[in-house]
């Protein structure tokens, strides 16, 4: 019975301590292996800039076209940039919330978590 008890508390100890050991994957995050992924997110960061900075045209473009559009009375015109207008600021919102999820990522890379 004694016997039995403590072969269970020795198992339970070894399998515990496994669980909380760092495994190999994780030991690999210190050290010089996570430096391409890091390159791949700044890499990211800029490319999301520059979708940005090219949405925020279009919404510009489409809003001038609008104006226009109402100014001379071509309401169909207008209700179709209206829609352009919509997608475009969808798409600014979509690329900002992208954006931030990849400075999240780098930053999480940089301190190792």
């Amino acid at each position: 019975m004694v016997r039995k008890l403590v072969l269970i508390l020795v198992t339970t100890a070894a399998l515990g301590s496994a669980a909380f050991t760092p495994s190999v994957a994780a030991a690999g995050w210190y050290g010089y292996g996570h430096r391409p992924d890091i390159r791949a997110d700044r890499g990211d960061i800029r490319a999301d800039r520059r979708d940005l900075r090219r949405d925020r045209a279009e919404v510009r473009r489409d809003f001038g076209d609008l104006r226009r559009d109402l100014r001379f009375g071509r309401f169909g015109d207008a209700s179709r940039d209206l829609a352009d207008l919509r997608r475009d600021r969808q798409d600014i919102r979509r690329d900002q919330r992208d954006l931030r999820r990849d400075r999240r990522d780098l930053f999480f890379d940089r301190h190792g978590y």
